[in-house]
């Protein structure tokens, strides 16, 4: 684990939420030689940390408690920050709420020499994370990444010198770091979201806006043109500070080779990812070999299978129509290769106007779940649709009519609910019957 005894030893703090990131914040600061109180609403996390470390962890809820000579208060970034009283107790005692990110960005004068790449916007971060730690691995340059996907960073061991920390990083962890001074900091995008939280879209981009201001004089800002002349995203950053426009970055190649990162969203996620890693130093034929090898995401635009020229995708992320728009604009209409869309669940609204933009691109589509019905009246003016109802028949029906070079995409528009515990189930089922039915097996 990464942990410091010349940043925290000695000191005192109290950890809100111990789910798997706040459990990696007790262990880091506790093997620093920090004294740590620690509390969680459920009964489970707490005897956890009891049989771990018994009293050497007292167990207190820090709205209660003294905290006077407290260095921090380390919040979950779920912790909702303008309705829950932690705020106002830390307040009180002039103790700030802080997150994991920031304890990182504390310990790393005291690790080996290292970069750090910090990726926020309101859509594609995990893509692009994920993609920008895949491009320096292949290049063989030390990686990991940590923030808001995979693993609690603080839980990870440190890299070797000359490694590279890639951070995903939502406005809620901004909140509560201080200090993280990225020597490429990225915004994806800015559209308006977590609004109950924020109460208007110019605080949310204020939070986002944050991270370059973080940022020491000469390092790199890569940013969406749109958030930067309408939002201002650059508004806390140094003076001077170097920056370039996603959409004016040049891509080393053909993004009609790159399986996993198709569709102009993906053009952008590849085109941050593409300029980060060279500004840490990678050539282009290097990151040419990574984008053809990157697999995605699980359940974000995920290739599980090819099959006599039919490729299989699992989006089963895409939980709304605006979500699975990007997928069928991923796939522009071709005498070679078209759509067939599986989609319907739970429906979190009762249309697909988002997508509609996109019908021309599906050669079928194949309705399931709840939406099924309402789902199947929308598109049948549109395109043929099959009335599935069930995902293995929607699969055994699109592998019937798809022809080489055709692509079976399921982007359901819809929660998952009805039929499965969750996107993610909702996926490896697609994915098990895929593989099932591609081998002559039943379903």
């Amino acid at each position: 684990m990464i942990q410091s005894a010349a940043a925290f030893a000695g000191k005192r703090y109290a950890v809100l939420g111990l789910a798997r990131t706040g459990l990696a914040v007790v262990r880091s600061l506790r093997a620093s030689g920090a004294q740590v109180t620690a509390w969680d609403s459920r009964d489970e996390p707490r005897q956890q940390v009891l049989a771990e470390y018994g009293a050497n962890v007292e167990l207190a809820d820090p709205v209660s408690t003294d905290l006077t000579g407290y260095a921090g208060v380390v919040v979950s970034p779920g912790v909702p920050l303008n309705r829950h009283p932690i705020t106002e107790a830390a307040a009180r005692y002039d103790v700030p709420l802080i997150g994991d990110i920031e304890l990182f960005a504390q310990a790393r004068p005291n690790l080996p020499d290292h970069r750090v790449v910090g990726i926020t916007g309101t859509n594609g971060k995990s893509t692009t994370t994920a993609l920008i730690h895949h491009l320096l691995q292949t290049a063989g340059v030390p990686s990991e990444m940590g923030g808001n996907i995979g693993l609690p960073i603080l839980g990870q061991p440190p890299l070797a010198a000359g490694g590279v920390y890639v951070l995903e990083l939502s406005s809620y962890q901004i909140d509560l770091t201080i200090r993280l001074d990225c020597d490429v900091a990225v915004l994806l995008n800015a559209t308006p979201d977590h609004l109950e939280r924020y109460g208007s879209f110019d605080a949310y981009v204020a939070s986002k806006a944050r991270l370059f201001g973080m940022q020491g004089f000469g390092h790199l800002a890569i940013i969406d043109y749109r958030a930067e002349m309408d939002e201002d995203i650059l508004r806390f950053a140094p003076d001077g500070q170097p920056f370039q426009f996603i959409d004016a970055i040049d891509l080393p190649g053909d993004q009609s080779e790159w399986a996993s990162l198709q569709g102009p969203h993906n053009r952008a996620n590849a085109a941050a990812a593409v300029a980060t890693v060279r500004w840490l130093g990678l050539d282009d034929a290097t990151i040419v070999a990574g984008l053809k090898t990157f697999n995605g995401l699980p359940h974000r635009m995920e290739r599980v299978a090819e099959a006599n020229g039919v490729i299989f995708i699992n989006d089963s992320k895409a939980t709304n129509p605006a979500s699975a728009a990007p997928a069928l604009a991923a796939f522009p209409p071709n005498p070679d290769r078209r759509i067939h869309w599986i989609l319907g669940g739970l429906p979190k609204g009762n249309d697909l106007d988002e997508c509609l933009p996109f019908f021309g691109n599906v050669a079928a589509a194949y309705t399931i779940g709840d939406a099924g019905p309402r789902f199947a009246e929308i598109l049948e003016p549109h395109v043929p649709v099959e009335r599935s109802e069930m995902m293995c028949e929607a699969i055994r029906q699109a592998i019937e009519a798809a022809k080489p070079g055709d692509v079976v995409l399921l982007s359901p528009a819809c929660a998952s609910f009805d039929q499965f515990r969750d996107y993610e189930a909702r996926g490896d089922t697609f994915r098990q019957i895929v593989d099932a039915l591609l081998n002559g097996e039943e379903c």
